[in-house]
């Protein structure tokens, strides 16, 4: 899909604070309508540019004091399916499939133990994915991709 200006400039506000915007405060930030905005949002969504709303959660503040990356490898071929069989351990809360090397499926999980840790690397293990390592993060930062239009957005 081809993005133009405006599409770029309610996406990057929309990835700044989905939540707390308003399409009026969207419009008078990219210099269109309020209409012209709700209509770009559902014709984003309607074609899977946004693909959801998730909120950010402090995980420690939540009391799962561990979230880890748990490093696996899979078979190219079965990638997708042990990815999506993963889905279901518990505790994890995000995947990511890599098109190259042998580490190529990497799962985060959160929980409230290194016991609770054990118990889901070894539900991604019983599924069949090999487990090679597993990284405690300590914070992970995210930033909207400015060229969504950062430079097309009054006051940024």
């Amino acid at each position: 899909m081809e993005l133009d200006d405006t599409d770029k400039g309610v996406l990057y506000l929309l990835q700044q604070d989905a939540r707390g915007i308003t399409t009026q405060e969207m419009a008078e930030r990219v210099g269109v309508s309020a209409s012209t905005v709700r209509n770009r949002i559902e014709r984003l969504e309607d074609v899977g540019v946004i693909r959801g709303y998730h909120p950010d959660i402090d995980y420690d503040e939540a009391g799962l004091q561990l979230h880890v990356e748990i490093i696996c490898s899979a078979p190219n071929p079965d990638r997708a399916t042990f990815a999506e069989a993963a889905q279901s351990v518990d505790g994890v809360v995000a995947i990511r499939e890599v098109l190259n090397g042998k580490e190529n499926v990497q799962i985060d999980a959160v929980g409230t133990d290194s016991d609770d840790v054990a118990r889901i690397t070894d539900e991604i293990s019983d599924i069949g994915l090999d487990v090679v390592n597993t990284k405690i993060i300590k914070d992970t930062h995210v930033q909207p991709f400015n060229h969504f239009g950062q430079h097309l957005v009054e006051g940024e």
